[in-house]
Protein backbone atom coordinates (compact mmCIF):
# COMPACT_ATOMS: atom_id res chain seq x y z
CA UNK A 1 0.00 0.00 0.00
CA UNK A 2 1.58 3.47 -1.25
CA UNK A 3 0.67 6.47 1.40
CA UNK A 4 1.93 9.68 1.58
CA UNK A 5 4.87 10.98 3.55
CA UNK A 6 4.83 10.38 7.22
CA UNK A 7 2.52 12.60 8.85
CA UNK A 8 1.25 12.71 12.66
CA UNK A 9 -1.86 14.58 11.97
CA UNK A 10 -5.43 12.19 12.71
CA UNK A 11 -8.13 12.34 10.13
CA UNK A 12 -10.94 10.30 8.96
CA UNK A 13 -9.12 7.22 6.68
CA UNK A 14 -11.07 5.31 4.75
CA UNK A 15 -9.79 1.66 3.85
CA UNK A 16 -11.31 -1.15 1.01
CA UNK A 17 -10.18 -4.71 2.26
CA UNK A 18 -11.01 -7.25 -0.44
CA UNK A 19 -10.57 -10.66 1.34
CA UNK A 20 -11.70 -14.41 0.86
CA UNK A 21 -15.61 -14.61 1.71
CA UNK A 22 -15.28 -17.29 4.72
CA UNK A 23 -16.60 -17.64 8.22
CA UNK A 24 -14.66 -15.66 10.25
CA UNK A 25 -12.44 -13.20 8.22
CA UNK A 26 -14.93 -10.39 9.63
CA UNK A 27 -14.37 -11.13 13.26
CA UNK A 28 -10.37 -11.27 12.68
CA UNK A 29 -10.36 -7.84 10.63
CA UNK A 30 -12.35 -5.80 13.33
CA UNK A 31 -9.97 -8.23 16.04
CA UNK A 32 -6.86 -6.37 14.79
CA UNK A 33 -8.79 -2.93 15.13
CA UNK A 34 -9.87 -3.63 18.43
CA UNK A 35 -6.23 -4.90 19.69
CA UNK A 36 -4.87 -1.58 18.74
CA UNK A 37 -7.77 0.24 20.63
CA UNK A 38 -8.22 1.58 17.21
CA UNK A 39 -12.46 2.67 16.64
CA UNK A 40 -13.97 1.67 13.74
CA UNK A 41 -16.04 4.83 12.85
CA UNK A 42 -17.61 2.74 9.71
CA UNK A 43 -18.03 -0.90 7.94
CA UNK A 44 -19.33 -2.06 5.52
CA UNK A 45 -18.82 -5.33 3.77
CA UNK A 46 -20.47 -7.42 0.82
CA UNK A 47 -19.76 -9.08 -2.04
CA UNK A 48 -17.62 -8.13 -4.94
CA UNK A 49 -17.49 -8.52 -8.49
CA UNK A 50 -15.43 -11.22 -8.21
CA UNK A 51 -16.97 -14.70 -7.04
CA UNK A 52 -15.94 -15.78 -3.32
CA UNK A 53 -14.14 -12.22 -2.65
CA UNK A 54 -15.60 -9.40 -0.39
CA UNK A 55 -14.99 -6.18 -0.62
CA UNK A 56 -14.84 -3.89 3.61
CA UNK A 57 -14.77 -0.34 3.84
CA UNK A 58 -13.44 0.68 6.87
CA UNK A 59 -13.49 4.05 8.22
CA UNK A 60 -11.15 4.54 10.85
CA UNK A 61 -9.66 8.17 12.84
CA UNK A 62 -6.13 7.48 11.98
CA UNK A 63 -2.54 8.71 11.13
CA UNK A 64 -0.05 7.67 8.74
CA UNK A 65 1.80 5.53 10.85
CA UNK A 66 -1.04 3.76 12.13
CA UNK A 67 -3.25 3.23 8.88
CA UNK A 68 0.34 2.10 7.70
CA UNK A 69 0.55 -0.66 10.61
CA UNK A 70 -2.89 -1.72 10.14
CA UNK A 71 -2.53 -2.44 6.33
CA UNK A 72 0.93 -4.14 7.15
CA UNK A 73 -1.24 -6.20 9.80
CA UNK A 74 -4.09 -7.11 7.31
CA UNK A 75 -1.85 -8.12 4.45
CA UNK A 76 -0.73 -11.27 7.39
CA UNK A 77 -4.05 -12.40 7.68
CA UNK A 78 -4.53 -15.18 5.04
CA UNK A 79 -7.34 -14.20 3.57
CA UNK A 80 -7.01 -10.70 2.77
CA UNK A 81 -5.95 -9.97 -0.56
CA UNK A 82 -5.82 -6.65 -1.20
CA UNK A 83 -5.83 -3.47 1.38
CA UNK A 84 -5.99 0.11 -0.11
CA UNK A 85 -6.71 3.62 0.92
CA UNK A 86 -8.79 5.93 -0.87
CA UNK A 87 -9.92 9.14 -0.43
CA UNK A 88 -12.53 11.41 -1.84
CA UNK A 89 -10.07 12.55 -4.77
CA UNK A 90 -9.67 9.54 -6.10
CA UNK A 91 -12.64 7.90 -5.22
CA UNK A 92 -16.56 7.80 -5.06
CA UNK A 93 -17.76 7.74 -2.08
CA UNK A 94 -21.55 7.17 -0.41
CA UNK A 95 -24.01 6.03 2.38
CA UNK A 96 -27.71 5.03 2.80
CA UNK A 97 -29.70 6.39 5.07
CA UNK A 98 -33.37 5.48 6.38
CA UNK A 99 -35.07 7.70 8.59
CA UNK A 100 -38.55 7.54 9.90
CA UNK A 101 -39.64 10.75 11.09
CA UNK A 102 -42.93 11.55 12.61
CA UNK A 103 -45.49 13.07 10.10
CA UNK A 104 -49.07 14.08 11.31
CA UNK A 105 -50.98 14.77 7.81
CA UNK A 106 -50.55 18.67 8.85
CA UNK A 107 -46.80 18.04 8.39
CA UNK A 108 -46.59 15.65 5.64
CA UNK A 109 -46.47 18.46 2.71
CA UNK A 110 -43.45 20.45 4.23
CA UNK A 111 -41.71 16.93 4.83
CA UNK A 112 -42.14 16.04 1.28
CA UNK A 113 -40.72 19.48 0.12
CA UNK A 114 -37.15 19.13 2.24
CA UNK A 115 -37.13 15.07 1.26
CA UNK A 116 -37.85 16.52 -2.68
CA UNK A 117 -34.87 19.23 -1.88
CA UNK A 118 -32.49 16.08 -0.73
CA UNK A 119 -33.10 14.46 -3.93
CA UNK A 120 -34.27 11.37 -1.11
CA UNK A 121 -37.29 9.22 -1.46
CA UNK A 122 -40.40 8.36 0.56
CA UNK A 123 -40.24 4.78 0.72
CA UNK A 124 -42.89 3.75 3.12
CA UNK A 125 -46.19 6.37 4.83
CA UNK A 126 -48.02 5.20 7.76
CA UNK A 127 -50.29 7.08 9.65
CA UNK A 128 -48.18 9.04 11.72
CA UNK A 129 -44.77 8.44 10.36
CA UNK A 130 -43.13 8.58 6.64
CA UNK A 131 -39.84 6.29 5.88
CA UNK A 132 -37.01 8.14 4.23
CA UNK A 133 -34.39 7.17 2.51
CA UNK A 134 -31.13 9.40 1.04
CA UNK A 135 -28.49 8.38 -0.53
CA UNK A 136 -25.22 10.64 -0.76
CA UNK A 137 -22.11 12.11 0.94
CA UNK A 138 -21.61 12.07 4.55
CA UNK A 139 -22.60 15.73 4.66
CA UNK A 140 -25.39 15.68 2.38
CA UNK A 141 -26.91 12.67 4.65
CA UNK A 142 -26.22 14.75 7.77
CA UNK A 143 -27.39 17.84 6.85
CA UNK A 144 -31.13 15.92 5.53
CA UNK A 145 -31.02 14.30 9.14
CA UNK A 146 -30.26 17.98 10.73
CA UNK A 147 -33.34 19.44 8.87
CA UNK A 148 -35.87 17.20 9.89
CA UNK A 149 -34.64 16.41 13.34
CA UNK A 150 -37.28 19.33 14.68
CA UNK A 151 -40.29 16.83 13.04
CA UNK A 152 -39.20 14.32 15.24
CA UNK A 153 -36.63 11.34 13.98
CA UNK A 154 -38.22 7.98 15.46
CA UNK A 155 -35.76 5.95 14.34
CA UNK A 156 -32.16 5.89 11.91
CA UNK A 157 -30.27 3.49 10.44
CA UNK A 158 -27.56 4.12 7.95
CA UNK A 159 -25.16 2.04 5.95
CA UNK A 160 -22.08 3.79 6.84
CA UNK A 161 -19.11 4.75 3.82
CA UNK A 162 -18.69 2.32 0.67
CA UNK A 163 -16.09 3.70 -2.13
CA UNK A 164 -15.28 2.89 -5.48
CA UNK A 165 -11.88 4.30 -7.13
CA UNK A 166 -13.08 7.06 -10.17
CA UNK A 167 -11.88 5.82 -13.20
CA UNK A 168 -10.70 2.50 -14.91
CA UNK A 169 -8.49 1.55 -11.59
CA UNK A 170 -10.05 -1.26 -9.33
CA UNK A 171 -9.76 -1.77 -5.68
CA UNK A 172 -7.46 -5.09 -6.95
CA UNK A 173 -5.19 -2.82 -8.60
CA UNK A 174 -6.02 -4.00 -12.27
CA UNK A 175 -7.68 -1.67 -14.78
CA UNK A 176 -11.30 -2.16 -16.52
CA UNK A 177 -10.70 -3.45 -19.86
CA UNK A 178 -7.08 -4.80 -19.46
Amino acid sequence: MSLPPPDSTFSRRTLVVLMEDKPGVLSHVSNLFRRRNYNIESLTVGHSETQDISRMTVVVHANDAMLEQVAKQLYKLINVTKVSEVNTDDAVMRELALIKVHAPSAQRAEIKQVVDIFRAQIIDVALDSMVIEITGDESKVESLISILKPFGIKELTRTGRVAMIRGSLTANGTRFGS
